[in-house]
Order: C-alpha cells, then sequence, then structure tokens
C-alpha cells in the first residue's frame, strides 16, 4: 500500500497573502508546496490564529485549485503573542499531543518556511524531540521569476547519526577546554579533574565570582589566568586579566592600587591612577590571597561587586567597571569572618562558586604528568632540552610518591626541584646521583623547616577532657602530642599517615596509612573530622 504524504505547516499571514486574481502572480509557500510534481501531497494540515480565519479559507481553496487530490485541514493555533517562546512551545507542543499520527502508513512533512522564527524553532525542537516524527520540508521562490511559479523544495531528514557526530565534537571542545584549564597536563587525580570539570562548566556559564581554596603553592593562580583564557576563547570577556597579591598591599596603598586616587589625595599622589578595578573593566580581576585584604578595601570591593560602581581615593565621583571577580586564599575565611578579620556579607558574595584545590603532598599520581609538564616549561624557558635518564627518573619518582617527601610548597617546591635538576644535568641529561643530592637537599630544608613536637604545645590539653589527660602516662601523652601536631599540619587523614608511618609503611605489602591513624585516635575517642575542627587556629 501506497504510503501518503501529509504536510503540517503554519499560516503565513504575510507571506501567504494576496488579492484577487492577482495573488496568483506572486510566490505563496503554502500554496507552492503543493504544486509540485514530485511532490504529492495527501493532506496538508494548515495551522493558523483565528483572527487570521479568512486568509487561511482562501489558502485552502488555492491549494485545492491547484492539486485537487490534496485534503486541507484547517487547524486554529492561538497564540496571544507569536514572540512569546513559551507560549507557542506550548500551543505547537498541545497540537503535537493531541494530533494522532499514524507512521505505519503515513510520512509527515513539517513546513518550515512559514510561520515567525520563533514558531520556526520550536516546531525543529518537537522534531527533534520526536514529538512530531516527520522530517523537515523546506521551500523557496523560484529564482529569477516574478510570478507565482511553485519555486523548489527540498526535505531534510533530522539524521540522529549526525546529532551523535556533533555531540561528539561538543565532547572533544570541553575535552580540549578541561585540557586548557589543565595547562595540557594529563592530570590523575579524581579529586582534582572534578574540580576542574565542574569549574569548566561554571567559567564559561557564570560571570559571578569564583572562590579558589588551597594551601599555597597548589595552582590557585596559573588556574585563574587559564579560566581566564577559556572565557576569552569563547568570548565571554573583552578585557585584560588582571592579578594582584593582596599580602604585598596595606593601608592607603591598597585603596590606592586596588580602587585608584586623583592627583593630591595623599603625599606623592602626583597625578591620578586608574586603579586595577577598573583596569579589569570587562576583564577578569585574580586577588590572589583575598583573605589578607583589610576591612576598608573589602566594604569597598563588596559594593564593586554589587553595584559595578566605586569611588577612587580622595575622588567625589564615582568610576564604574564591570569585571569578574576569582579570589584566591589559603586561609579559612569562615574561621576570619568569626574572628572579625573579613566581613560576612563578602564572603557570602564571593562564596557562590567555591572549588578546593588540594595540595600535592595530596595527589601524588599527578607528580609524574607534573613532573613531564615542568621539563618542557624549563624547554620554554631557556631553550634547552633536558631529560631524565631512566634510571635516575624511576629513582626520583620513588622519592617524590613516598610519604618522605612532604611538599610543603606543593608545586612550587617541584618547579623548583625540576629547575635545580635540570640546570645542572650535564649534557642535557639528569643522572641517579643528582637525585641522590638533591633528596638529600629536600630532606634537609623541610626537617629544619618543621618545628620539633614538644610535650609544651597543649594539643593534648585542646582536644581530650582534662580527666582523660591526668590519665596519660608521660609516653603516651608526648607520643599523641606529636602525632596531633602532624594532623595539624595536614590536609587529610591520608596525608597525616604517610607523614607519621613513613618507614614502616615501605615493609606493608599493602600501605593503609588512613586505617592506622583512624585506629590509633581511636584509643583516644578521637574522629578525624571532629579533630580537625578542634585543631583549626592552633599556631603552626
Amino acid at each position: 500500500m501506497k504510503r501518503r504524504t501529509v504536510v503540517i505547516g503554519l499560516l503565513g499571514t504575510t507571506i501567504d497573502r494576496g488579492r484577487g486574481s492577482k495573488r496568483w502572480e506572486g510566490w505563496r509557500p503554502s500554496v507552492a508546496a503543493c504544486q509540485h510534481e514530485d511532490l504529492l501531497v495527501d493532506r496538508f494540515e494548515l495551522l493558523h490564529p483565528q483572527h487570521f480565519a479568512g486568509l487561511a479559507e482562501t489558502v485552502r481553496d488555492d491549494i485545492r485549485h491547484v492539486s485537487p487530490e490534496t485534503e486541507v485541514r484547517l487547524v486554529l493555533n492561538e497564540t496571544s503573542d507569536p514572540w512569546d517562546f513559551e507560549e507557542v512551545y506550548g500551543s505547537l507542543h498541545d497540537f503535537a499531543r493531541s494530533y494522532r499520527f499514524d507512521t505505519e502508513t503515513e510520512d509527515y512533512l513539517v513546513h518550515i518556511t512559514t510561520g515567525s522564527h520563533v514558531a520556526q524553532i520550536c516546531l525543529f525542537l518537537l522534531m527533534e524531540s520526536r514529538h512530531i516524527p516527520g522530517r523537515l520540508l523546506q521551500t523557496s521562490p523560484p529564482s529569477g521569476m516574478r510570478g507565482g511559479g511553485p519555486g523548489t523544495f527540498r526535505i531534510i531528514d533530522l539524521d540522529l547519526s549526525k546529532y551523535d557526530r556533533i555531540a561528539t565534537r561538543f565532547a572533544r571542545d570541553e575535552l580540549d577546554e578541561r585540557s586548557l584549564l589543565k595547562s595540557g597536563i594529563q592530570t590523575r587525580s579524581a579529586s582534582f579533574n572534578e574540580v576542574v570539570e565542574r569549574l569548566d562548566r561554571v567559567s564559561v556559564r557564570s560571570s559571578s565570582p569564583i572562590l579558589l581554596l588551597g594551601p599555597t603553592g597548589a595552582g590557585k593562580s596559573l588556574l585563574a589566568r587559564r579560566i581566564y583564557e577559556l572565557k576569552k576563547t569563547r568570548r565571554l570577556v573583552k578585557g585584560p586579566f588582571v592579578e594582584v597579591n593582596c599580602a604585598t598591599v596595606r593601608g592607603d596603598a591598597a585603596m590606592s592600587a586596588l580602587f585608584g586616587h586623583v592627583k593630591g589625595a595623599f603625599t606623592g599622589a602626583v597625578r591620578d591612577r586608574p586603579g586595577l578595578l577598573l583596569s579589569a573593566n570587562d576583564g577578569v580581576l585574580f586577588l590572589d590571597e583575598a583573605g589578607e585584604l583589610g576591612l576598608d578595601e573589602q566594604a569597598m570591593l563588596l559594593r564593586a561587586l554589587e553595584e559595578k560602581r566605586f569611588l577612587p581615593l580622595g575622588s567625589d565621583k564615582e568610576v564604574s567597571s564591570d569585571f569578574q571577580l576569582i579570589a584566591g586564599t589559603n586561609r579559612d575565611l569562615a574561621d576570619a569572618v568569626k574572628t572579625g578579620r573579613f566581613r560576612e556579607d563578602l564572603l557570602a558574595r564571593i562564596n557562590l562558586w567555591t572549588f578546593t584545590l588540594p595540595g600535592l603532598a595530596d595527589r601524588r599520581e599527578d607528580i609524574e604528568p607534573n613532573l613531564d609538564y615542568e621539563l618542557e616549561q624549563f624547554r620554554r624557558r631557556t631553550g634547552t632540552a633536558v631529560t631524565f635518564s631512566k634510571e635516575a627518573r624511576a629513582h626520583f619518582l620513588a622519592f617524590a610518591i613516598s610519604g618522605a617527601a612532604r611538599w610543603p610548597g606543593n608545586f612550587r617546591d617541584l618547579n623548583a626541584v625540576i629547575t635545580r635538576l635540570a640546570t645542572l644535568a650535564p649534557a642535557g641529561r639528569i643522572t641517579v646521583d643528582q637525585v641522590n643530592a638533591e633528596v638529600v637537599h629536600l630532606k634537609a630544608i623541610w626537617t629544619k623547616g618543621q618545628s620539633a613536637p614538644a610535650p609544651g604545645l597543649g594539643l593534648v590539653d585542646r582536644v581530650l577532657p582534662a580527666s582523660a589527660v591526668a590519665h596519660l602516662d608521660r609516653f603516651d601523652r608526648v607520643q599523641l602530642e606529636d602525632v596531633l601536631d602532624i594532623c595539624r599540619r595536614s590536609a587529610s587523614l591520608s596525608a597525616a599517615g604517610r607523614v607519621l608511618f613513613d618507614h614502616s609503611r615501605e615493609r606493608k605489602k599493602i600501605a593503609n596509612d588512613a586505617d592506622r591513624l583512624r585506629k590509633y585516635l581511636a584509643r583516644f575517642d578521637l574522629e578525624w573530622s571532629e579533630l580537625t575542627e578542634q585543631l583549626r587556629g592552633t599556631p603552626s
């Protein structure tokens, strides 16, 4: 049995018009769609608003005239505002849901030439979602003709395989963006990759402030610049990337650096200064060590974020600047709020998108790919390509991922190590002897920088009730004091365990440092989550 062809189309309230016999002199798409010898239309569902019912009837009669075999059904489709996307989509969606499609015996074509752009988009979406199971029909007027010839037509099949290819391309673009955020490093840390994945989505969809938390040297500054580069690539920002370390500016110098000043605002102000907030207009402002900002600067920053306006120092005329803020800090800002060192309202404003970057000691699986990155960066800076010997590389990685490597400076430490090794490498090749010397050097400086444990630290008294402390043997107290000191300095239970069980872990087939430490703490009724809260704020 031959399948029937059904066209679903919107009345062209302008281009389907025509008066008297002269209407046949112009091209009218709804009528023309039924004039093609190689497109036989069995039924035309003509959707129209009530106040154009007369035009719809004229078009119906003219279709019958040019194609007597075509049945034309007039379907009332009413919207009060043809440019209201939600209303138009709802109306067409209701039509599609109530229509009795018979895909066994009929082929459906949706005439996409007529109707407003909003209506055309809605029809496309309804077809893509298969609410309307058909193909697109695109008609065009005859070229070089004034008369009302049928013109041309094209049937477009929404081939889902094409959409798969588009989806694949989008996925590839996302991977490229994440690679940019990671400086092209093939990171293996699940926690860090999860941060980057979320940050990728936020960076291209939001211009609200971003807060980057993490220890010094964890890569906050580099990541902030990569966020800017991603937004620049997407044409989401036009202005520059402006960076300032808040720990380096204080008092009037901070006010002037951030918000600018006018000539004569203070002694030495011999000319106007625009300030960094104004310089970052239409771009990104990165405030590193934002927790070091003074309260006055915090108040002005809050107003600049909320109103996009602020007063330069010594001026009575406001200036405006529209920038996206990225703030980085290694401080606990919630704790700073409690102690009055950070404004609660500012924290609420910048705490919408917060990302915590793990330190290098908690990303040891990323040391190897970062090793290659640092060698490449050295080559770019110096023009000299340096490599490890196979034995030296294995020896260095064994130390770097072990508990003996503390990495207190995080990636800054790693950068310094590679710079020293590469600079001194004979004939551009790092040797085992070099690695051994570097390991000795690192252990020496890390040990020197670590305070020796002492009973007088008072950590035991801080976490245990007095009754429990009174029954501790001196030996147990000294040992527990040392454990608590390491816990206080560590970002996670696992990191603390690696330091505490540095040597004995190497004799075990499976090193479960976190479980060993958890069981030790349990002897004193201590839990890691509560312990970190109790030790917070203790001087290092």
